[in-house]
């Protein structure tokens, strides 16, 4: 492991009870279990952020040749995988964000000029003042979704695909699980 690397520690069976049994591809290009992958992210939230993680894999099964090759290609190339797809969410996100801001600052002017509009017309009308104000609420709201992805939705994604980034770069070994 690299000198001050965050340890992740994970027992398995057998190697295969690390990567998911549905998935057809080769060994090298398998998706993680699941339970696996939700394992190790879970610890790798824990783990101080500037330090450089590592999984270790204690293996009750007679250890392969070339384990750690075997293990960290397919674990690093899984999480780098999902770091890609996370990026990818995250830029559509920006992208509906984008489109959203533009759609709300419409409705925001539509109902501004509308709500003037009409209280122009009931200006003896308390009515005329209700309605102003209730086309402006409107428009606010239509506001409200570009606003919650540009200030809080997109960061516990970026986190997200920090983590994965991480979790591609570890350095992965394997060792055969001692007899109590």
């Amino acid at each position: 492991m690299a000198e001050g690397a965050a340890l992740i520690e994970v027992h398995v069976s057998d190697l295969k009870e690390l990567f998911n049994s549905f998935d057809p591809t080769p060994f090298h290009k398998r998706d993680l279990d699941p339970e696996a992958e939700e394992f190790i992210t879970s610890w790798a939230r824990e783990m101080p952020r500037g330090a450089p993680l590592g999984l270790l894999v204690h293996l009750d099964a007679d250890i392969p040749a070339d384990p750690d090759e075997a293990v960290q290609a397919p674990v690093r190339d899984h999480f780098a995988r999902k770091a890609t797809e996370t990026q990818q969410r995250l830029r559509r996100l920006f992208r509906v964000g984008r489109i959203s801001l533009v759609i709300g600052l419409a409705v925001v002017a539509a109902s501004v000029i509308i709500g003037e509009r009409i209280e122009t017309m009931m200006r003896e009308n308390r009515f005329g003042n209700i309605i102003r104000e209730s086309f402006l609420i409107g428009g606010w709201v239509a506001m409200w979704r570009p606003l919650e992805i540009f200030l809080y939705e997109w960061w516990p994604i970026r986190d997200e695909a920090r983590l994965f980034v991480r979790l591609s770069r570890m350095t992965v070994r394997v060792g055969k699980t001692r007899a109590a």
